[in-house]
């Protein structure tokens, strides 16, 4: 018979050694942790079953909260279900190694419970904070100072999100690849101007309901974000044709564009994109609107 290796022969007899040592009985538990139970079996379960296993006894106590440190994601988007703040908060106290952070629409969400997983998780690429309205600008200073590796942040009508807070961004994060502050009020054209100077790695951009968007924003973002692929200004009423012109022109590969309810931009500057990228409005709605136009001037002139 052909010897084992080393480590194979090993691992024989310290499981020879416990079968002596205890009658021959081995529990659930004399499994290794790190090895077999946390990656093979608890990975698999879903959160709420990981905690119910740790209601159980002590030692599933620990062994999920083993599981928890190493836990990557946490999804909690528009979950508001009773309790479910202190469900969070004992993810705060285990949670290390974190990545992707999902609470949009997270009514329950406040500072004091957002910056302790935010202290402890310094590795975050994701994070959407979309309408959680009841956090302040406090909670993002980790996020913005600390969260090195950051790649998308969502802010989505987060009216708490303040002109400070971005002038902070721009200092800290020139990685992001996917930006929204939709619907955020309180920011103003010069702040966006200075911050797209950065973002020469921004991919996604929603900037829909952003009243200080303008035609010298996009210039800005058409000169330093040319990495650009879908950008969202549905309701920006203050951009124009001549906005859109110059983000088309530099940032070649755009494959969609969100236009709806902004009245300055006319088919002048939709139609040589048509068939080249997707467009939120319909080619018809403008040529109507044009046709009524041609024909009122026509009858202008004919009276």
């Amino acid at each position: 018979m052909t010897a084992l290796p080393n480590e194979e022969q090993h691992l024989e007899e310290m499981a020879r050694d416990v079968l002596s040592s205890d009658g021959g009985h081995i529990t659930f538990f004399d499994l290794s942790w790190e090895d077999v139970i946390i990656p093979k079996i608890l990975s698999n379960l879903t959160l709420k079953e990981l905690f119910t296993f740790r209601c159980c006894s002590q030692t599933t106590k620990r062994l999920v909260e083993l599981a928890l440190e190493k836990l990557g994601e946490i999804d909690f988007a528009g979950n508001n279900s009773v309790n479910i703040d202190h469900t969070f908060k004992v993810l705060g106290e285990n949670c290390k190694r974190l990545e992707n952070l999902q609470l949009a629409r997270c009514n329950w969400m406040t500072d004091d419970l957002l910056l302790p997983i935010l202290a402890r998780n310094k590795h975050l690429k994701i994070v959407n904070l979309n309408e959680c309205v009841n956090i302040t600008p406090l909670a993002l200073q980790p996020i913005i100072i600390e969260c090195k590796d950051l790649r998308v942040l969502k802010l989505s009508k987060c009216q708490w999100l303040t002109t400070g807070a971005v002038d902070a961004l721009t200092l800290h994060q020139s990685n992001l690849e996917e930006f929204d502050i939709s619907h955020c009020a309180a920011i103003g054209e010069r702040c966006l101007i200075i911050f797209f100077r950065k973002l020469n790695k921004l991919t996604v951009l929603s900037l829909a309901n952003t009243l200080s968007v303008t035609d010298q924003v996009l210039i800005q973002i058409a000169n330093y974000c040319r990495a650009l692929e879908h950008i969202n200004l549905v309701g920006c009423a203050a951009i124009s044709d001549f906005g859109i012109q110059a983000l088309t022109k530099n940032c070649t590969q755009l494959k969609s564009l969100m236009v709806q309810r902004c009245d300055l931009v006319t088919e002048r500057s939709l139609c040589p994109l048509r068939g080249k990228l997707h467009i939120d409005r319909p080619a018809e709605m403008q040529l109507q609107l044009y046709d009524f136009r041609q024909n009122n001037n026509h009858i202008f002139l004919q009276v």
